[in-house]
């Protein structure tokens, strides 16, 4: 197999005996889960959290007794444990939701009520479908004017010059992705944002892609609102939206009329998922912990935050650093087999620009029937267009299947990148 460039100290053995789910065996075999940009599995000190919480604060927010009293601190913490991760102002400006395409839904309608016939919206053909589709529904509703910004097919980047062009003075949102949950490609959404706001528009960032793999930090993106799935990054079925202060409290949210309207109680609609919050916590927790363990090397990089936002920091800094040596592994791999062809950027060098996610064809073979045998093989993965819609139809693949998709994160192992590299070289031949 290929060799990896080095990494700094980490431990993966460590990392996976804190995950149930990577010690069982099905049907005899230990699964390679490379399905997790569709999701990734959790520690068990997120079960023990959301068990925890069912047991000692299983009741409803803002009662005046116990176990309300218990909930109303599990929910504080879970808005503090987020506000850290992503480097928020203040716990205020994190709203919770079922999941990120319905928050989106959601802020869209209600940036859609603020809105003139005759303005526009950009969205991107690297984009997920849940930070397209709610554009073109407001677009829609409003009669606003769509713009799209393309990608490069051959090497799997945004075209950032190309995008700035359609940006005007009647563009009024911008909305990218972080990072493709197709072609793994990481955007310059600083840049994006800087754009955006040079004729006043407001950026929407999706991170769902992203969280697991690099830091996020909204002040110095300076992002207008940015959201993310805690299911994307070891915990539960959870989406979570960070807005600046004066959105949330200025555009008009849709609610029922007692509900509080205060951000960010006007912005969560009906009871939340509470013991989801409980478990929430655990995960930032736990990625604080990979923090405290193996991010000594980053502590130069990171001064500047303290407490546990450093140490979030340094955990998703040592986890990228981890992860290049798996995509170096796995890119150099995919390469090296007959008929398998790679979307996206496939440069080591720049290997910087990039999560570990990867989609390819294998001649011969419709992206099914490989992932059909890579499960009975215990190798679990995607085929399809996984909501990456646009990206299949600008690909020209979405009429044929899709892609197959891998993306390995820090629990996986070199060892697994070697088993799949090895039974998909027996597939394909």
């Amino acid at each position: 197999m290929p060799s990896s460039p080095p990494a700094p100290h980490f431990d993966p053995s460590a990392i996976r005996r804190k995950f149930p789910a990577l010690r069982q065996k099905v049907n005899g075999v230990q699964p390679v889960y490379f399905d997790n940009p569709g999701g990734t599995q959790v520690p068990a000190s997120v079960i023990g959290a959301m068990r925890q919480s069912m047991i000692e604060a299983n009741s409803n927010h803002g009662g005046a007794f116990h176990t309300s009293e218990l909930l109303d601190q599990s929910i504080r913490a879970a808005r503090d444990a987020m506000a850290d991760m992503l480097n928020a102002p203040s716990p205020d400006q994190i709203v919770f939701g079922p999941n990120m395409t319905t928050l989106t839904l959601g802020i869209s309608r209600a940036i859609g009520a603020t809105l003139s016939p005759g303005d526009e919206v950009v969205v991107t053909r690297m984009d997920h479908d849940a930070n397209i589709s709610p554009w073109l529904l407001m677009a829609r509703d409003h009669d606003l004017t769509v713009r799209w910004a393309d990608f490069d097919v051959e090497t799997g980047r945004l075209d950032l010059a190309g995008l700035e062009s359609l940006v005007g003075e009647r563009t009024r949102v911008v909305a990218c992705t972080y990072a493709s949950n197709a072609l793994g490609t990481i955007n310059d959404v600083r840049r994006v944002v800087e754009i955006a706001h040079g004729t006043g528009a407001l950026s929407y960032i999706d991170a769902v892609q992203y969280a697991p793999h690099g830091p996020i930090d909204v002040q110095a993106l300076d992002a207008d609102f940015l959201v993310c799935s805690s299911y994307k990054f070891f915990g539960p079925h959870l989406g979570i939206l960070y807005g600046k202060a004066e959105h949330l409290e200025r555009l008009p949210a849709y609610k029922v009329r007692p509900a509080p309207d205060t951000a960010p109680d006007r912005w969560e609609t009906g009871t939340q998922n509470h013991e989801g919050l409980a478990g929430l916590s655990a995960a930032v927790d736990y990625l604080a912990w990979i923090g405290e363990q193996f991010g000594g090397a980053f502590g130069g990089e990171t001064a500047a935050f303290e407490g546990r936002r450093g140490t979030l920091k340094r955990s998703a800094l040592a986890i990228a650093a981890y992860e290049r040596t798996l995509s170096a592994r796995l890119l150099a791999g995919l390469e090296a087999i007959n008929g398998v062809h790679i979307a996206g950027i496939t440069d080591p060098d720049h290997l910087d620009e990039r999560v570990p996610t990867f989609i390819f064809t294998v001649e011969g073979k419709a992206p099914l029937e490989v992932a059909e045998e890579m499960g009975r093989r215990g190798i679990y993965l995607w085929d399809g267009n996984y909501y990456a819609l646009a990206v299949m139809e600008r690909l020209g693949t979405e009429g044929k299947g899709g892609m197959v998709r891998v993306g390995p994160v820090h629990y996986n192992t070199r060892r697994e990148v070697d088993r799949f590299l090895n039974a998909l070289e027996d597939i394909a031949g």
